[in-house]
C-alpha cells in the first residue's frame, strides 16, 4: 500500500518506534494514513495541495468572501448577476489574506479574499456567486502538523497492544487510553480552523 498525501513517511514513523524490520510496513502506512486524515478532521483543513482546480464559494459580505485553503490563484470571476460567472478580477480589486503568508507568525495559506477597488462580491441569497480557480491546500506540511502526525500515527499504532482500550493496571486499578492526546491537540491547535455550517 502507498501512502497517500500522509504528513509523514513510513521511515520517519519506523525511527520514532525503532522499528528497523519491515514486517509491518504495510500497516505502518495505513496508521499513517489514517493518523493524517485524523488530523485533517480535527484541523478541518487539509495540509497537502493537488492540482488546479475550480470551487465556489459564498461571500460573507460585499467585500469578503472566505475560502478553502488557498496556495495560488489563477482566476477569480463573480456572478453578479446570479445567473453567469461573466465578471473577471483583476489583481489590483482585491487582495488575498493574510497578508504575506502569516498569521499569528505562522505560515498560512490564503483563507480570505477582500475586494479593495470598485467591484463588491454578490450576496444574492446566500448563493455561491464566486468562483475561484486556483491550487488548494498548503504548499508544504507544517513541522508542528508532521510531529502530530507521528504521534498520532505511533498511538494507533501502539494501540493494537492494548486490547479494549486498556493500557495496564496501576496503584489506582484500570489504566485506560485516553480519548485525545493532549500533546497532539497542543501541536494542532494553531492551525485549527472553526468552521460553522
Amino acid at each position: 500500500m502507498a501512502i497517500t498525501n500522509g504528513y509523514c513517511t513510513l521511515q520517519e514513523l519506523k525511527d520514532v518506534l525503532r522499528i528497523t524490520d519491515n514486517v509491518d510496513d504495510t500497516l505502518l502506512e495505513t496508521v499513517i494514513e489514517a493518523a493524517s486524515r485524523q488530523v485533517d478532521g480535527y484541523c478541518e483543513r487539509t495540509f497537502y495541495s493537488g492540482d488546479e482546480e475550480v470551487r465556489y464559494f459564498v461571500a460573507r459580505n460585499s467585500y469578503e468572501t472566505e475560502i478553502d485553503d488557498l496556495v495560488s490563484l489563477t482566476t477569480l470571476e463573480t456572478a453578479p448577476d446570479g445567473q453567469a460567472f461573466d465578471q473577471t478580477w483583476t489583481a489590483p480589486e482585491y487582495q488575498l489574506e493574510p497578508l504575506n503568508g502569516k498569521a499569528s507568525g505562522l505560515d498560512q495559506p490564503f483563507t480570505l479574499i477582500r475586494a479593495i477597488d470598485d467591484l463588491l462580491f454578490p450576496t444574492i441569497g446566500g448563493e455561491a456567486l464566486v468562483k475561484v480557480t486556483g491550487v488548494f491546500g498548503w504548499s508544504a506540511v507544517p513541522i508542528a502538523v508532521k510531529q502530530a502526525t507521528l504521534m498520532g500515527a505511533g498511538r494507533l499504532y501502539k494501540r493494537y497492544d492494548s486490547p479494549l482500550g486498556v493500557l495496564g493496571f496501576g496503584d489506582l486499578g484500570v489504566v485506560r487510553v485516553s480519548r485525545l492526546d493532549h500533546d497532539i491537540a497542543a501541536l494542532l491547535q494553531p492551525y485549527r480552523r472553526m468552521r460553522f455550517a
